[in-house]
């Protein structure tokens, strides 16, 4: 296994089980886990308004998120949107298919549409990085775009969120080019995609067992160690108090961030895999900061 900066069950977000099968952390804010990713949802189902879908799991996961989301909204409730935080297969898997049902917007980063608009494939999987089973069949992983270019659209230049009032986005690349997080000031709530994660996804049993954990991205499907440590120091410069990843567990509090810090502090020596296809080569000239759009 690769245990990175362990957490307790003390550090776990207090959650909700719900009827419609979410785990509901806040009034307008629930995930699902699908099988080893979680799709996120967000409208308060109890006030009338729009509602916003973020990622959309894995392909077998459509017809449970269209079931999960007419229980929480209503029959035939559809999104005002679907958020891509990333188009890896766990996350883009169902992309197409409820899009098309919804007949709704799909938004994302610029630099993440080409694997959007079925024009570009994925680098390919990192074998060497560490970990078990998960990393060892990880060129197997479907790397190959989805198109959903006529409903696709870029995320606003001003970092708003359609949908999402009172949300931004970050531009947090490494794991992807156009990986994107989103970010709450008023509560301080981060919803992380795959730029952090809360559990170690490297093996089998981690990726079942969910062990709390404050990990970096998934090391076999990040070929950009550079840029994903620039995007771990912004995350951690926010101070969350309550972060929800695309893999584990929600956490919180001051041992979470604290932990978060001592990732981003410690990154290249915590992360990133030694003497695997896409190892940091401390050599490389650094790249651009954060920028928005570039």
């Amino acid at each position: 296994m690769v245990n990175q900066l362990p957490l307790s069950d003390a550090d776990l977000a207090p959650v909700r089980k719900s009827a419609d099968g979410t785990s509901v952390i806040a009034p307008d804010l629930a995930y699902r886990t699908m099988s080893i990713v979680n799709v996120v949802f967000y409208g308060d189902p109890t006030r009338p308004g729009p509602w916003v879908l973020i990622d959309t799991g894995l392909s077998t996961s459509s017809d449970r998120i269209r079931a999960c989301a007419s229980l929480r909204f209503g029959d035939n409730a559809r999104p005002a949107a679907i958020v891509m935080t990333h188009a890896h297969f766990d996350h883009a898997g169902s992309v197409e298919s409820l899009a098309s049902h919804w007949d709704v917007p799909v938004y994302a980063h610029p630099l993440e549409r080409p694997y959007l608009e079925g024009q570009a494939s994925y680098p390919p999987a990192d074998p060497l990085a560490g970990g078990g089973a998960m990393t060892l069949l990880s060129p197997l992983y479907p790397r190959s775009p989805v198109d959903v270019r006529a409903r696709l659209k870029s995320l606003p230049s001003d970092q708003t969120v359609p949908g999402m009032p009172g949300w931004k986005w970050l531009h947090t690349p490494g794991h992807s080019p156009g990986h994107i997080s989103l970010w709450r000031e008023s509560d301080r709530t981060l919803i992380a995609g795959d730029a952090i994660i809360t559990t170690g996804q490297e093996s089998a049993y981690e990726a079942i067992a969910r062990t709390p954990e404050m990990h970096g991205p998934p090391r076999y499907f990040t070929p950009d160690w550079e840029e994903a440590e620039k995007s771990v120091a912004l995350l951690a410069s926010l101070e969350p108090e309550l972060i929800v990843s695309g893999h584990g567990l929600p956490v919180k509090g001051q041992i979470m961030r604290g932990k978060l810090r001592q990732l981003a502090e410690n990154f290249r020596d915590i992360a990133v895999p030694i003497g695997g296809r896409y190892d940091l080569d401390p050599a490389k000239p650094g790249k651009s900061g954060n920028d928005a759009f570039r």
